[in-house]
């Protein structure tokens, strides 16, 4: 049994052998990889701070207003009042609010330069008075530079360009151009020579819009009753020159058969002109038969009459309610209205003449010269603006004549230029300060 065994593990190591001959060979490399050499950054911490934040909590606390228990209106005026028309006019307002209010009263300063303005409201201001306005911008503007040294005043100044405003410096005007269009219908339909005259006071945006306003409604005058009429224009120079404005009536009516005669200037002269000539005359301003007994409604066809206390009244109020905040910038019209003392109502511009209010005031003497679809359309536009649902700013189309005033950063339109289109109402701001061209077709005299 031995022997068999050593046999048979004899065979299986030759078996072996063979088997391990007859495999492939397997020749196995080397290869030294390079070591990749990894480079340690040492990173600075970040720091973080935990910063203790207090919470600010702002709380909202309503200041009651301080009610006044009494005002003192104070207007100093460019001019002298009487025998005036644009002070006349400002100086009644005074008188209406202070009649209607027994806690408000209204003093004065007349014939005010601007280099007199700041010293005449310290002045008034130290004797009592709490809202003072300069009637005119070029004697009102200088105001401004005391408004923060007297923050409980109320100041105030007309509007001719400037828009100027603080928060108690208000800045105000009428929309007289309203009534002037009225006027215009009523111009264009009394004229036989086809030629109306404007004595005016110098190129400024506020004579430009007022122009504008009688003169659109004279063409619709024109229009409607298919007339030719030509509107003169001739500058005096100022607000104020009655021996100029004057002469300039003369020569419109003896060299340019002008026989409807109105006046952007504060004198009587131009009406006493007309009187003397025997031409119609439109107003301004002021009722001048009925408040000043200028002429008669012979001479006079009709005028517009201001109400400044409607402007002034609304400063009043605010300024009685303690508003410290009060509207900076005022530009009221036909749809604006108070009631006087005497229970009068009254919108802040409209037509009158002889007491008469409306197409009751075009002149007895005149209306039979008038056709009567001219008197209806004053009668249907005034209602309508009255209503606030009219105005011929936004009715008519502004085609520039190509004259007016230059203004800074403001060219004088060309032309035949349209500025704005039928149908579009221009801002007030726009109407306020940059209204700077004549309407086409109007004749600006040398």
């Amino acid at each position: 049994m031995s022997k068999k065994l050593g046999l048979l593990v004899a065979i299986l190591m030759v078996a072996s052998a063979l088997l391990t001959a007859c495999q492939p060979q397997t020749v196995i490399q080397t290869v030294e990889v390079p070591k990749e050499v990894v480079k340690t950054v040492e990173v600075p911490m970040e720091v973080v701070k935990t910063v203790e934040v207090t919470k600010q909590v702002v709380t909202t606390v309503e200041v009651p207003k301080e009610v006044k228990q009494g005002a003192t209106l104070a207007i100093l005026h460019f001019s002298v009042i009487q025998g005036t028309t644009w002070s006349g006019a400002q100086d009644r307002a005074g008188k209406r609010l202070a009649e209607k209010y027994p806690n408000v009263k209204y003093v004065y300063r007349e014939n005010v330069t601007p280099d007199q303005s700041v010293p005449f409201a310290e002045e008034l201001i130290a004797q009592g008075a709490n809202i003072v306005v300069g009637n005119a911008e070029f004697m009102g503007l200088p105001l401004e530079d005391i408004a923060d040294k007297y923050p409980d005043v109320y100041f105030g100044s007309i509007i001719a360009s400037d828009l100027t405003t603080k928060r108690n410096f208000i800045r105000l005007f009428p929309r007289q151009y309203q009534a002037l269009y009225l006027e215009g219908l009523v111009a264009g339909a009394l004229t036989q020579t086809g030629n109306i005259g404007i004595v005016s006071a110098f190129p400024n945006v506020q004579v430009i819009r007022r122009t504008a306003g009688f003169y659109l409604g004279v063409m619709d005058a024109a229009k409607l009753l298919n007339k030719d009429i030509k509107v003169y224009v001739k500058y005096a120079g100022d607000w104020y020159l009655p021996t100029e404005e004057s002469d300039i009536a003369n020569t419109l009516i003896d060299q340019y058969k002008v026989d409807v005669l109105t006046q952007q200037t504060d004198s009587g002269s131009p009406l006493d002109v007309a009187q003397n000539k025997g031409v119609w005359f439109i107003g301004k301003d002021m009722d001048i038969v009925g408040d000043y007994g200028w002429s008669s409604t012979d001479t006079v066809a009709l005028s517009f009459d201001t109400r400044w206390e409607v402007l002034y009244d609304k400063i009043l109020k605010n300024f009685l309610s303690g508003n410290q905040n009060p509207e900076t910038v005022l530009y009221l019209g036909m749809s604006d209205q108070m009631t006087l003392a005497d229970g009068t109502q009254e919108y802040t511009v409209d037509l009158m003449n002889d007491h008469k209010v409306g197409v009751d005031a075009i002149s007895p003497k005149a209306r039979p010269l008038i056709p009567d679809e001219i008197v209806q359309l004053v009668d249907q536009r005034r209602s309508q603006m009255i209503d606030g649902v009219w105005d011929p700013f936004f009715d008519h189309e502004f085609v520039s004549n190509g004259t007016g005033l230059k203004l800074e950063g403001q060219d004088i339109p060309a032309a035949g230029t349209s500025v704005k289109p039928a149908g579009q109402m221009p801002t007030d701001a726009w109407l306020l300060s940059q209204f700077n061209f004549d309407l086409q077709g109007l004749n600006i005299l040398d």
